[in-house]
């Protein structure tokens, strides 16, 4: 071909760029196969049980994070370690406190995409309690009991009354019963990375959250340009409506763009 470039007159700066342009662009493929779900603050991976059948039905490979809830550095080296077992790019999932989690482990490059579920997005710098102090003490908060070394539990009303509200009772008393103690130094570690920041994110707002300001999640999910739905539920909408959570994890993991 260059042999035949060159008798047309051309130099071999424009062989060169005829070549260039000749060539096949990189490809870039369309979804993921792999979510890893990551729990927040007075949960455990439990919290995912109904989503994650509804994941795997799809086709999905589905890993949920138990965070030890001892200290953010501690949730961040638990969530390293269930993404280094996976092959393949993966879109993170993260449910309140663990919002934090995900915007700083996300720079993985493993991560593809970002999924806020009710969720923190702390600033660089910024810590998940400095982010929430932005909005009013949401009135969950009052049910917050703290022990002698600084561990953090919901009450059996914060549970069923604020937490899990629109969960059926008998659901919502096991929650309280297998709830994570927070360490609530958590709270206050600064993130030192966005992913949000260069990688793409979804969020779910819900509306009748009673533990973080409904508001401020709709402005957290405008600040990091998410693609957004709204879901009339407590904090906890992979429990109350894990269909419609479902499918919005699926539909995130089809349309995340790979390099």
């Amino acid at each position: 071909m260059f042999r035949f470039l060159k008798t047309l007159g051309l130099s071999t700066l424009a062989v060169a760029s005829v070549l260039a342009l000749a060539a096949p662009a990189v490809a870039q493929t369309t979804g993921v196969k792999n979510v890893v779900l990551v729990h927040g603050a007075f949960a455990d991976g439990s919290s995912w049980a109904k989503v994650i059948p509804l994941l795997q039905a799809r086709g999905l490979n589905v890993v949920a994070v138990q965070n030890p809830l001892t200290s953010f550095a501690d949730d961040v080296t638990a969530t390293k370690r269930a993404l280094a077992l996976i092959d393949g790019p993966v879109l993170l999932v993260g449910h309140s406190y663990a919002g934090a989690v995900i915007s700083e482990v996300g720079v993985d490059p493993k991560v593809a995409g970002l999924l806020f579920v009710a969720a923190g997005a702390p600033d660089p710098g910024q810590s998940f309690a400095d982010m929430a102090a932005a909005a009013p003490t949401p009135p969950g908060f009052a049910e917050i009991k703290a022990d002698s070394g600084g561990f953090l539990k919901l009450t059996l009303r914060g549970m069923t009354d604020f937490f899990a509200a629109d969960v059926p009772h008998d659901e919502s008393v096991i929650m309280a019963a297998t709830q994570g103690p927070t360490n609530s130094a958590c709270f206050g570690a600064k993130i030192t990375n966005a992913a949000w920041q260069t990688k793409p994110s979804w969020y779910i707002v819900a509306s009748n959250d009673q533990m973080i300001q409904p508001d401020l999640e709709r402005a957290l999910a405008k600040k990091i340009h998410a693609t957004t739905i709204t879901l009339a539920t407590s904090h906890v909408p992979m429990v109350s409506q894990p269909d419609k959570v479902a499918d919005f994890i699926a539909s995130a993991a089809a349309s995340v763009h790979v390099p």
